[in-house]
């Protein structure tokens, strides 16, 4: 076998975009010589993948899951570059893996997940993602995970536009009941977009940005500044009720917040309710989407 230097290995990756472990092997099955190994990585469809790579990838699906007790859960978001793919049955079965594999395994990040091999199959994560990246044909990337132990609801909006899991501290998750006030409370998460738990959770520079922010519109309305501080704190207890889940108004009774909705199931369940933590993930949110027509993308293609 003709040898070759780590300095052969960063080229062959240079030239076609691959990682480095898959550079080494091909430099080993084609004993050193580069243009082969650019062949080779190529037949894998290696270097066809790496191109794909550079594309956004902003579509997809935020997915929520639960294990089959509902003591642990994960909300996971994989992205792909078209709406289209979410409706991929084989995509869709490729994020059930990874969420069903960070559920059994734990990962500590996306990295090690990759690695780890995907629930019911002999594969790991990256190859079977290899995979679907081929057989797709579009850039698929795992963006984020969280998971999450203890009393857990999932909740999946619009096909996958929204992922929502929901943590409790509770002696009565085995009751239906409480599985669909649950549920509940993911689908206010998700509908409101909730920011925050409790009034205790939001940062004190986000209220110190919003009391100046408040102050100045009491002004610029003409009231005088010796009342605005106290106009001010009404607005922030209002800030509090429409970001605060517990503050917030049920949506499904506004004459309950979700905090005596919560109070209510307990009591009725002969229980205890408290919502720990949540998660909402939000596909696609903080990516910047390309501006590009994409019909008019697969025209030009065929031109």
């Amino acid at each position: 076998m003709a040898a070759f230097t780590a300095k052969d290995v960063k080229a062959l990756r240079e030239k076609t975009g691959c990682g480095m472990m898959d550079c080494k092997k091909a430099l080993t099955q084609a004993d050193g010589d580069m243009d082969k190994a650019v062949d080779f990585l190529r037949e894998q469809g290696l270097a066809k993948q790496a191109k794909k790579a550079s594309r956004v990838a902003a579509e997809g699906v935020a997915y929520a899951a639960t294990s089959d007790d509902c003591s642990v859960g994960v909300v996971i978001e994989v992205n792909a570059e078209t709406d289209f793919v979410a409706k991929n049955d084989s995509f869709i079965d490729f994020v059930k893996a990874c969420a069903n594999t960070v559920i059994k395994e734990n990962p500590a990040d996306v990295e090690a997940l990759l690695a780890l091999k995907a629930d019911g199959t002999d594969q790991t994560v990256a190859e079977l993602l290899q995979e679907k990246v081929l057989t797709i044909g579009e850039n698929i990337q795992i963006r984020r995970f969280e998971r999450m132990e203890g009393a857990c609801v999932a909740y999946v909006h619009a096909g996958g536009k929204i992922g929502v899991l929901v943590n409790f501290d509770t002696d009565v998750a085995d009751k239906p009941e409480f599985v669909a006030y649950g549920k509940d409370i993911a689908m206010q998460i998700a509908a409101l977009n909730t920011a925050y738990l409790t009034r205790d959770d939001v940062p004190a520079e986000v209220i110190d940005h919003e009391k100046e922010v408040m102050r100045q519109q009491v002004i610029n309305e003409g009231k005088p500044e010796a009342i605005a501080d106290k106009i001010v704190m009404g607005k922030i207890n209002k800030y509090y009720k429409e970001n605060c889940l517990v503050d917030q108004e049920f949506v499904k009774d506004n004459k309950l917040t979700v905090a005596q909705y919560t109070k209510n199931t307990a009591k009725a369940l002969g229980g205890k309710i408290e919502i720990v933590k949540f998660v909402r993930f939000e596909k696609g949110e903080g990516i910047e989407k390309r501006q590009d027509d994409f019909a008019a993308e697969v025209a030009s293609m065929v031109k």
